[in-house]
């Protein structure tokens, strides 16, 4: 059985001492080498879309001699290419939904988003509407307090549509921007939660406030299962980015290149590890080195 997380090891063919003359530099590369090339990016959750693409770049441009891994990094970057934050319209407060299932790191995450704005000299608003779990709750109030920021929560099993009409109320009366909410995380596969999350998103538009972001928080280490996770949440609520998380360990998240291929979601940012500090912009380039390791 392969190594879902297998580490990407290229290994070009040997060439001769006299490599640098023109026509060593045009000899093409082993089908071998890019059939194992395929089969090593299936196997970090690269996908096949994804995969066909690079591949098919490669081996197009791989009679230059150029080098195989700066290659496949180079058409890794330009997967993420052309990628923009969506322009705000000068309404206030602002507000991303993050969403997620549970498990994935969605609660921490608004509570480093948190800390990042703030840092940043931004002054957010955290809404706990995950409040089908208590220990969801408890744990975004510790963040919210770590991050020294505001956090609107009501009671386990409340209206989760109502608590965010509520916290659009308080940050236009506090001034407070932009409102991070935090929503329920049960299987992807329920329709019910997606219902919710459609109705959480028209009970922000009744507050007279608008979804600037949904981002979309993807574990690195959750494979394939990735892409149907962030196709269900797109067709709920249209999302705008995505949130790798758990890339403080061997994963390499080749899933966000599928999901980016095959869905046009961008990845905003990227965790890679357990403190407050520990949320940080995506880079394509830091992606494609980490992916490419040997």
């Amino acid at each position: 059985m392969k190594n879902r997380h297998a580490q990407i090891v290229i290994v070009a063919r040997p060439q001769p001492h006299d490599a640098d003359t023109e026509e060593q530099r045009s000899r093409p590369i082993d089908v071998d080498t890019i059939e194992a090339l395929e089969e090593l990016l299936i196997s970090a959750d690269v996908g096949l879309a994804a995969t066909e693409r690079i591949v098919n770049a490669v081996r197009s441009r791989a009679r230059h001699g150029e080098s195989l891994r700066e290659l496949v990094k180079e058409e890794i970057r330009r997967v993420f290419d052309t990628v923009e934050r969506p322009a705000p319209d000068g309404h206030h407060p602002h507000v991303t939904m993050i969403v997620g299932v549970n498990g994935t790191g969605k609660t921490t995450t608004v509570g480093k988003l948190a800390n990042l704005l703030k840092v940043s000299g931004q002054q957010p608003l955290v809404c706990a509407a995950d409040t089908f779990r208590a220990a969801a709750v408890e744990q975004l109030e510790i963040w919210a307090k770590r991050a020294n920021v505001d956090i609107i929560r009501a009671r386990e099993g409340a209206d989760p549509a109502a608590l965010v009409f509520d916290a659009i109320q308080s940050g236009k009366a506090k001034g407070r921007d932009p409102i991070l909410v935090d929503t329920a995380g049960r299987l992807h596969t329920k329709a019910p939660l997606m219902d919710e999350l459609a109705k959480v998103k028209r009970v922000i538009e009744k507050a007279g406030a608008e979804v600037d972001e949904t981002l979309l928080v993807l574990d690195a280490t959750t494979g394939q299962n990735g892409i149907s996770q962030a196709r269900a949440f797109t067709d709920a609520v249209e999302l705008t980015g995505v949130v790798l998380t758990k890339m403080d360990g061997s994963a390499r998240g080749g899933v966000i290149l599928a999901v980016r291929e095959e869905l046009g979601v961008p990845v905003r940012f990227v965790g890679v590890g357990e403190g407050a500090d520990d949320l940080q912009p995506f880079r394509a380039q830091a992606f494609a080195d980490k992916l490419l390791r040997s």
